[in-house]
């Protein structure tokens, strides 16, 4: 059974002074590391979600700079495309113009031909005539 008498004011006492020595031996240590690790893991959460902002916008620069080299380089591109249509458009409107004024000179030329070559036949058709009449007949019309 337990009896109150001295021993318990002693392991009382005894209790006390050692919850105040490991209080400022222990604990308090302790909770001061502690403290200071939080205080580190909070900093280091501040600076990791600031270095993540930093690179979302970073993120959203680069793309919007991607957007406009983009747009851009397709701009370029038409541009050249539209050059090239328009280059292309000139060289065959050029083409076609000096095929028609070849087909036109060589019209005009197979013209004369057809027109010296009917002139020929029609000045030499005559003598014809007359050559062949004067065969079937058997005597000259030549007077």
């Amino acid at each position: 059974m337990i009896t109150i008498d001295i021993t318990l004011v002693i392991h009382i006492i005894n209790m006390i002074v050692l919850m105040v020595v490991l209080n400022h031996i222990l604990y308090k240590p302790v909770q001061s590391i502690l403290e200071k690790r939080r205080d580190t893991l909070d900093s280091l959460n501040k600076d990791v979600e600031q270095f993540e902002q930093n690179a979302r916008h970073r993120q959203k620069e680069v793309d919007k700079k991607m957007r406009e080299a983009s747009a851009r380089a397709k701009e370029a591109l038409d541009s050249a495309r539209s050059e090239a249509q328009a280059a292309g458009d000139e060289k065959i409107a050029a083409i076609r113009s000096e095929a028609d004024s070849e087909k036109e000179k060589q019209l005009a030329e197979i013209r004369a031909q057809v027109e010296a070559a009917r002139k020929e036949l029609l000045d030499g058709a005559s003598d014809f005539a007359k050559e062949m009449a004067g065969k079937i007949l058997g005597r000259s019309l030549e007077a």
